[in-house]
Parts: C-alpha cells; sequence; structure tokens
C-alpha cells in the first residue's frame, strides 16, 4: 500500500510548486527506485487535465557512459534533448538512487565534460525558466542510500524528508505561504541593498557586492523541500575567504574541508582537506566556475542537521550557501558555467550576518522577529 505522505507530496508538488494546469506538457524524470513517487505525480497531473509524461532511467546508465562511452559520447549534447527543454511547460524531476557513490571512482575529467555537456541545455532551462516559459520543480524520493549519508535508517530518514517539506502538518501549502510572507519581509529589505558580509568565529569573512541585483523568495515552488532567500552577487566584486562548514557533494564526489579565498570576483586560492583535486578540477573546468554564481540565506529551521544531501542541507535555518558557476538569470546574474555546485556554511555558533554594515542574523537567528524564524 502507497505511503499516504507520498501521495500529499505529490499533489503538493503539482498543484503548489510546479502550478500544473490543464494543457501543461508535463515531464517527470526519476530512476526506477523512485517508482512509488513517480505514478502518485503521473495521476495528480492527469488529474489537473495535463499531458504528463515519464522518463525513467536506470542509475547504472550513467556508470555504463563514464565506463565504455568514448570523450566524444560523453560530450555529446543531444538535439532531442535540447528540443526536450525548449518545448516542455513544466519539469518535474525526483532525486534518488540506489547507491550515491556510484561515479566517486571516474575521474573529475569526465565528470567537468560532462558538466560542459549540459552546459546549453541548462543556459536554455535557466533562460526559459527566468522568462516564466517554463517552470519546474525537484523533490527527493527518501530511499535507502541517501538514508545512509544520512546516518539514518529508511524509517527515520522517511520522516525527516517528510518534515523537512511540512508535509506532517494538516495542510502543508498554508504553512508553505506562512513563510513565504515572512521569507518575502526578509527578500524587500535585502533588495536594494549594496553589500552583504558573512563572518564567523571559524574563518569566514566574505564580502559581497549585491547592488541592483535581485533577491527571490523560494517558497517551495521550486526546490522542494525549499526554505531561502537568494541572488546573483556582482561577479567582479567579491571578496574575502569563506570556510565551509560540512562536505560539498556534486555528481557523487566529496569535498570536504573546503576554503576557498576571492579576490576580484574569482576564486585565487582553493584548499580542502579531503578531495581537494577533485575541487580545483572542477572550479577549472571553464571561465565562470572560480566565480560565485549564488549567494543565499537557509530560512528553513524544520531542517536541522547535515545529511550530505544540498537539497536539504543548503535550506537549513541559521546558514548561507554560495554556488560557484552558474548565475540564475532571473536575480540579474551574468555569470555562465557548466558549474553550479552549493557548498554551505554554518552561522548557528557565533556566525553573522551585516547588510550594508547593519547586524541582521547573529548565531543562525534574524534579529528581525517578523523574518523567519526557529
Amino acid at each position: 500500500m502507497p505511503d499516504s505522505r507520498l501521495t500529499k507530496l505529490a499533489r503538493v508538488l503539482v498543484n503548489y510548486s510546479a502550478e500544473v494546469v490543464a494543457g501543461d506538457l508535463v515531464r517527470i524524470v526519476g530512476s526506477p527506485l523512485s517508482e512509488p513517487l513517480l505514478l502518485e505525480l503521473y495521476q495528480a497531473c492527469l488529474e489537473a487535465n495535463a499531458h504528463p509524461y515519464v522518463l525513467m532511467q536506470p542509475d547504472a546508465c550513467g556508470e555504463l557512459l563514464f565506463e565504455y562511452g568514448s570523450d566524444e559520447q560523453i560530450g555529446y549534447q543531444s538535439s532531442l534533448v535540447q528540443h526536450e527543454i525548449e518545448t516542455i511547460d513544466v519539469a518535474i524531476s525526483l532525486w534518488g538512487s540506489s547507491n550515491t557513490k556510484a561515479l566517486s571512482r571516474f575521474g573529475p575529467d569526465k565528470l567537468a565534460k560532462k558538466s560542459q555537456a549540459r552546459k546549453t541545455y541548462m543556459e536554455t532551462f535557466l533562460s526559459r525558466s527566468a522568462s516564466g516559459d517554463l517552470r519546474w520543480t525537484g523533490s527527493q524520493f527518501p530511499c535507502q542510500a541517501s538514508a545512509q549519508d544520512a546516518e539514518m535508517s529508511l524509517r527515520q530518514y522517511e520522516d525527516f524528508v517528510f518534515k523537512a517539506g511540512l508535509l506532517h502538518l494538516d495542510d502543508p501549502v498554508t504553512a508553505w505561504k506562512e513563510l513565504s510572507v515572512r521569507q518575502q519581509r526578509l527578500v524587500d529589505y535585502l533588495n536594494g541593498k549594496n553589500e552583504i558580509r558573512f563572518v564567523t568565529p571559524q574563518g569566514t569573512d566574505l564580502t559581497l557586492c549585491v547592488q541592483d541585483r535581485l533577491w527571490l523568495n523560494s517558497d517551495g515552488k521550486k526546490n522542494f523541500p525549499d526554505g531561502e532567500v537568494f541572488t546573483g552577487p556582482i561577479e567582479s566584486a567579491t571578496e574575502g575567504t569563506v570556510f565551509y562548514s560540512f562536505p560539498a557533494v556534486h555528481g557523487g564526489r566529496e569535498s570536504d574541508g573546503i576554503e576557498l579565498t576571492f579576490e576580484g570576483g574569482r576564486v585565487v586560492e582553493a584548499k580542502a582537506r579531503k578531495g581537494e583535486k577533485f575541487l580545483i578540477d572542477m572550479l577549472d573546468q571553464d571561465a565562470g566556475a572560480r566565480v560565485l554564481g549564488e549567494i543565499a540565506i537557509g530560512t528553513n529551521y524544520s531542517i536541522t542537521e547535515y545529511t550530505k544531501n544540498t537539497l536539504f542541507d543548503e535550506k537549513i535555518g541559521g546558514t548561507f550557501h554560495a554556488a560557484v558557476g552558474a548565475s540564475y538569470p532571473e536575480t540579474g546574474g551574468l555569470n555562465e558555467s557548466g558549474l553550479h555546485w552549493d557548498m554551505v556554511c554554518d552561522l548557528r555558533e557565533g556566525g553573522q550576518i551585516f547588510v550594508d554594515g547593519e547586524l541582521i542574523s547573529e548565531n543562525g537567528r534574524f534579529l528581525n522577529d517578523a523574518w523567519p524564524q526557529p
């Protein structure tokens, strides 16, 4: 018997997050293990009188491509995929695999080549999203591999995933709308400001120029669960050093103890206790990979612990995250790259946020009670 929470999640994703309406062409993507939720999404789209179709690809396809594919095959840009991204009205993606480390033994050059192959797709996707022509959302299917990464049982991880999405509440949509109002107050304050600075006792002192850039309210419409406000910083103006609190995972590969130093908007020094070569290889894949494309503040206080899953980790209430690589055009960001890698810094142990010199957050809590709170 299907978990009733999957039914609730599917309806939130279709009716609230993606706002599927009659006539929409909806692409639903996931691995075979996410089939129970794929079917719930398919049904919910049919009930909305849309036209859903499901793409279900085994995890092993990626492994086989890196194992047996030539450089040409790994870097191939499919005209069919490009046409699909140019045509669909809605994209719903489910994340969840049987082995999150399946690609860990493949060289970073292959991951970088695959990332570059996706660059054109990503640019089209982000451009259509920014213009409103394409609506998208993505969520996590609770599975054993992700539960193991989080050091939880599957039952515990399911509870974590559903609580993070406020699905334990009778009316999660109302709860998301209430969080949206609080986040919008914060966004309204940030828009029009010139500079944001993050400081932690652990050594982070990072200053970014955000003049004339647009801060946006992530309230469960795209990533789900959500809970952040973000913008694209001025590409040439990031200065200082950031020590990331948690391991950063990209393409199944992990770097830990990351320290990035910025001058004139670019990473001029990159260190890591673990996975340093992989980190540097990713930063060197193209001209935009050493520039920040996103700066964001996590506001979901229903997420309190790190689980090695960026979807959740970047939303932890009382953190900030910065992504090297591609910007979101709707923020006014201009950086282009095949990379978009979010890395998270914890502010809950003495961290501070200053905006144009004003202290707005301390120890992971906003000083304004009208903004998101634990």
